[in-house]
């Protein structure tokens, strides 16, 4: 049993030294000291030998498995320092090769303009505000002067959810929220989504944006509408653009007017862009009727305003010269990246 011992000492530590990764390490070590392992088997027939043998057997056995215990963990030890070199050699990065060509993110076309016009408003002392996309019968239509059955309900195409709530049509419900909550003076931009049953085509789409304004003072005429609206066509479209006001019709305002700019394109001469016409629409605007601000809460024998409504798709299309509604919808990143 002496000599058994010896030899499981002798291939073991052997058997460890010549260990070419773990999982042949872990190998050796069920083969020699697990519970089915040779130096096992060796205890358990210790149960033959005399009683004068046992000790010395015994205490042989311990100093075999201390012996390939203590190797088996000094091997295991240089086995993985191996493999985690072996890992860092592999997987090193070289710093200095160049990286990889990132896509970097643009603005939307739709969102670079907005900003702009916001900040000419912000510049002229109006405030941003926001309002519900899903609004109340009464904000959409009634406060603004438009009634049951009124004939302006019907060239709005809108999107009801019940009878008394809907998709909004237009901004303008923010100019009466804001007019029942804020006391004159009120100088505000309210931009947000419209929403009106449309058939999709270059021009059309059932979902689009309005930028809302709105001033109500003492004193508030519409020289202050044309003046506040020259300003802000000049900055958004450069200083030789003229104005001109056509006379329309909205319920919500009295008198009611359509702007025009002469076209930046041909300044006036007539191109593709202005259809010849050498104007191009950009919104309407006008007096803020007084049955509207009586409405509000606001006393329009002292106070007076005006609004306006822009299409934002709109003013975009004509200054960034696209043709068509829909590539601001498609995400087209060979469309966006040009913007």
């Amino acid at each position: 049993m002496k000599e058994k011992l010896e030899g499981i000492k002798s291939e073991g530590l052997k058997g460890i030294e010549t260990a070419a990764d773990l999982q042949a390490l872990d190998a050796i070590r069920v083969k020699y000291l697990g519970k089915k392992g040779e130096l096992t088997a060796v205890l358990r027939g210790m149960g033959a030998l005399s009683p004068e043998e046992r000790p010395i057997v015994g205490q042989m056995a311990n100093e075999v498995r201390n012996a390939l215990e203590e190797a088996l963990e000094a091997k295991k030890t240089y086995l993985a320092g191996a493999a985690k070199a072996a890992k860092l050699q592999n997987e090193k990065i070289d710093v200095t090769l160049p990286g990889a060509r990132q896509n970097i993110a643009r603005r939307h076309p739709l969102k670079q303009v907005l900003n702009e016009v916001t900040d000419i408003f912000v510049g002229m002392g109006f405030s941003l505000v926001e309002g519900p996309d899903i609004e109340l019968d009464y904000y959409n239509f009634e406060a603004l002067n438009i009634p049951k059955n009124h004939p302006a309900r019907d060239t709005q195409d809108t999107f009801y959810i019940t009878d008394n709530i809907l998709l909004r049509t237009q901004t303008s419900p923010v100019q009466v929220r804001v007019m029942e909550k804020q006391k004159p003076p009120i100088r505000i931009i309210a931009p947000g989504m419209v929403f009106r049953s449309d058939a999709v085509d270059a021009t059309h789409s059932p979902v689009f944006h309005q930028i809302e304004g709105l001033v109500v003072d003492k004193g508030v005429t519409m020289g202050d509408l044309k003046g506040t609206l020259e300003i802000f066509a000049k900055k958004l479209y450069g200083e030789d653009v003229t104005v001109r006001f056509r006379p329309h019709h909205f319920p919500f305002t009295e008198p009611s007017a359509e702007l025009d700019i002469s076209c930046f394109v041909c300044k006036g001469k007539g191109c593709r862009v202005c259809k010849g016409e050498g104007w191009i629409e950009i919104l309407g605007c006008g007096m803020v009727h007084p049955k509207v601000l009586r409405g509000c809460g606001i006393d329009p024998d002292v106070y007076s305003g005006f609004a306006f409504g822009i299409g934002l798709e709109r003013i975009v299309m004509r200054k960034l010269g696209v043709d068509d509604l829909r590539l601001f919808f498609e995400n087209d990143i060979r469309f966006l990246k040009q913007f």
